[in-house]
């Protein structure tokens, strides 16, 4: 079975890279743009990018060795390609860093097509859900589906994140809801990213919903919460979840609840994450900060104090815009307030069944910048330097810097604007993750 990816070493120098199969070199790129840095951008600073125009990228062991102008490249390693060079032409194309999505549900079957619809006819998520819709119908699905088919589902996902820049993910259970099932979830995850190019860190989350046979009395609910913190948390922390989550929300677990949850999690080595303040003003926001959490995600009712408590404790934000779209809730998180009180944003595509279904984080850019007014610079960052630092691997990645990993992707255009300018299309032409190229002209290689 597949195992977490583990981050690359704290500190490298690409003399110390292993050696690779051949030496990859991106010349005469049109524009290229990255943040820099191995902690995340808070402030003035998230908008702060290092830009370069004609520019070239040469990567080797797996991890760059050089970014630059172009004429800098030739000066250094002439114009002629070295014994086993690999060259790509990137005329007329932006190279970023590859991208990286820190909140993701990735193992689930079945689909909720009729939801959205009934949503477009009026029922809000909320009447969905109380008539058997909701989380819970995703539940009795993937508990019907077989873990190879599970394992199935996640690769052909994996492969149109690749395809949209993805690099690097995140991804929870929470569609099993029992000890086997949640299990089962797992496996199917690391089986099914087994040698893909897209890295991914697993997150467990039993506490998403409370499962239909842990309903109708207290001492039930009560029942599932225990559990979770005593069975299937340490269960999925020794199969090799690398986090915690808890969807703290008003109706589903209570802070109380999700603070037994998140700390049982930490004491099984796993660091927290929290679904916060996403329908209520409840502070689940408070709590991220309290048990230091990593991050606090969606935040769209995140009360002025659970901000202050944020940017105090260091706890990223991953903000998921294309669910607020999605859902027509007609309300965005306030990334704007959170970036000038220090808090650190991150963006995430939510990748689920029920109220997000897209791979595509440039499409959640296009949501950042025109939903919450986020400029395109502060929007690269958000899914590259700070969702890494999310996720605890911005030493390794989420930049195009000297020794850290390959990972670079280029869009159809001539600056880092047509990111989000040339919506509606998919602007990535090609990927190149851990110094190997995999997506060439929007093809999947291998």
């Amino acid at each position: 079975m597949a195992r977490a990816t583990r981050p690359l070493p704290d500190s490298f120098t690409a003399s110390e890279a292993p050696p690779a199969s051949e030496v990859l070199s991106v010349r005469h790129l049109a524009s290229l743009a990255t943040p820099t840095g191995v902690g995340p951008r808070t402030g003035g600073e998230q908008g702060r990018l290092r830009r370069f125009l004609d520019a070239a990228i040469r990567i080797e062991g797996g991890r760059i060795a050089f970014v630059g102008t172009d004429e800098d490249f030739a000066l250094r390693y002439g114009d002629r390609p070295s014994p086993g060079e690999r060259v790509l032409d990137g005329t007329g194309r932006t190279a970023l860093p590859g991208f990286v999505d820190p909140h993701t549900h990735l193992p689930w079957a079945g689909l909720r097509e009729s939801e959205f619809n009934e949503r477009l006819k009026g029922r809000t998520y909320a009447e969905i859900a109380a008539a058997g819709g909701g989380i819970v119908s995703t539940v009795a699905t993937t508990r019907a589906a077989s873990e190879a088919d599970l394992a199935r589902l996640v690769r052909s996902r994996l492969d149109r994140m690749l395809r949209h820049g993805t690099t690097f993910c995140e991804a929870k259970t929470g569609y099993g809801l029992d000890l086997a099932n949640e299990t089962k979830q797992l496996r199917a995850l690391f089986s099914g990213a087994e040698g893909h190019p897209v890295g991914i860190l697993a997150t467990a989350l039993p506490g998403h919903e409370v499962p239909p046979e842990r309903r109708g009395s207290a001492a039930l609910r009560a029942r599932y919460v225990d559990e979770c913190c005593r069975e299937i948390l340490p269960a999925l922390a020794e199969a090799g979840a690398s986090f915690v989550d808890v969807f703290c929300e008003t109706g589903v677990f209570d802070l109380a609840e999700s603070r037994r949850m998140l700390e049982a999690g930490a004491g099984c080595g796993l660091r927290a994450r929290v679904h916060a303040d996403e329908l209520t003003p409840l502070g689940g926001a408070n709590l991220a900060a309290e048990v230091g959490a990593l991050s606090a995600d969606h935040l769209l009712y995140v009360r002025p104090d659970g901000i202050e408590a944020m940017a105090r404790a260091g706890v990223v934000a991953v903000l998921l815009p294309g669910t607020s779209f999605f859902l027509r809730m007609n309300r965005y998180a306030p990334a704007r307030q959170m970036m000038e009180s220090g808090v650190a944003v991150a963006l995430a595509t939510d990748c689920n069944p029920g109220s997000s279904y897209t791979e595509s984080l440039p499409a959640v850019a296009f949501f950042a910048a025109l939903g919450m007014g986020m400029t395109v610079e502060e929007t690269l960052t958000a899914m590259t330097l700070n969702a890494a630092a999310s996720l605890g691997v911005a030493d390794a990645r989420g930049t195009l810097e000297v020794g850290k990993s390959g990972d670079v992707v280029l869009i159809d255009g001539p600056s880092l604007e047509h990111l989000v300018y040339h919506y509606g299309i998919n602007v990535v032409t090609d990927v190149v993750a851990s110094g190997t190229l995999v997506v060439r002209d929007g093809v999947r290689l291998n």
